[in-house]
């Protein structure tokens, strides 16, 4: 319920955020307050704009304001090579490694058995389809998948789950190295740990 105080529901507001305690939410909430009105003009304006202007790309459903992304957009990418992520996060991070040059394709979660997530709630039917239709339609046919999920039980659900749906299309298929720390983030995973991960990843 929201309150008559301002400070109240912005504090509120910062502590529904992931990661956000009481305490920082009621720290970020007075710095805001304390500083020129240009900042809350700023971050209210971002907020908005993110909203507003920021879809899903039509080809990979990565975040982006066209209707596709800069990298399915970029011909010096090898789009025959496809690294599939949960998150918009998780491609970040693989592209700040600056090793990764092909395409990508965003799930948007992963398959979660005890929470009831399932391939159908993930973009996982657009992956597919985009695999089988790229060749029929004069597109550049897919040769590699790389699955690049957390090594969380979800991560390795979602992977066993690609690697049978893919098998049958005649496309190789390989997970990331376990460079990555078994319950890890990829999000929080260094730079080098990524790298050798991509580098030295295995088929399925």
């Amino acid at each position: 319920m929201k309150s008559d105080d301002p400070i109240t529901n912005l504090v509120s507001a910062f502590a529904r955020l992931p990661g956000i305690g009481e305490r920082t939410a009621s720290r970020l909430a007075f710095y805001v307050l304390n500083e020129p009105d240009s900042l809350a003009d700023d971050i209210a304006e971002a907020l908005m704009a993110v909203k507003d202007q920021v879809n899903l790309c039509e080809r990979c459903c990565n975040l982006t304001q066209a209707e596709t992304c800069s990298i399915c957009r970029a011909p010096d990418r090898d789009h025959s090579t496809i690294c599939v992520v949960a998150n918009a996060q998780d491609l970040r991070a693989i592209e700040n490694t600056g090793e990764f040059d092909g395409a990508y394709h965003v799930l948007h979660g992963v398959i979660s058995p005890l929470e009831g997530v399932g391939p159908d709630d993930i973009h996982m039917s657009e992956l597919l389809e985009r695999l089988q239709s790229a060749d029929a339609n004069g597109g550049t046919e897919v040769q590699e998948v790389i699955v690049a999920t957390s090594p969380s039980v979800d991560g390795e659900a979602t992977s066993l789950y690609l690697s049978k749906a893919i098998k049958p299309l005649d496309i190789r298929i390989s997970r990331i190295a376990s460079g990555v720390p078994i319950g890890s983030e990829l999000e929080y995973t260094d730079k080098s740990t990524l790298s050798r991960a991509l580098s030295e990843r295995r088929e399925l």
